[in-house]
């Protein structure tokens, strides 16, 4: 399993839907011996920020769940966006093509575009 904290967006269907996998407040944080690899992969792949990913026993190459292109906006929360669209900074740098990011919409993110959780502690509402 591999987890990149610089773009999770602390949304937590990983902590509220698999708790014994992935564990608020201990370290390490992820136990991947605590439920099978098909239960593990299904949650990796609902992380909607792409923080999370795995790979397959002998390969280290993460496996993407590819989704047809689409942004949404979830409630309070960030946009949503799937199916490698390329996202481009204001100054025209290309951000690395992912399947999965969550960019932010409160405009309180320390790590922008991207989604950092700012969100749930500054009130945003939309």
């Amino acid at each position: 399993i591999y987890d990149d904290r610089s773009i999770c967006a602390h949304i937590g269907n990983c902590t509220d839907n698999l708790a014994s996998v992935f564990k608020l407040g201990v370290e390490p944080w992820i136990d991947p011996t605590a439920e099978q690899a098909e239960e593990i992969a299904r949650q990796v792949a609902a992380c909607p920020s792409g923080a999370l990913a795995y790979a397959l026993a002998g390969s280290s190459a993460p496996v993407e769940t590819e989704s047809e292109p689409g942004i949404t906006a979830a409630k309070d929360g960030p946009y949503f966006v799937v199916g490698r669209i390329p996202v481009v900074s204001e100054d025209g740098t290309p951000y690395e093509v992912r399947a999965r990011i969550a960019l932010c919409r409160c405009g309180g993110s320390r790590n922008k575009p991207f989604c950092d959780g700012t969100h749930w502690q500054n009130g945003f509402r939309a």
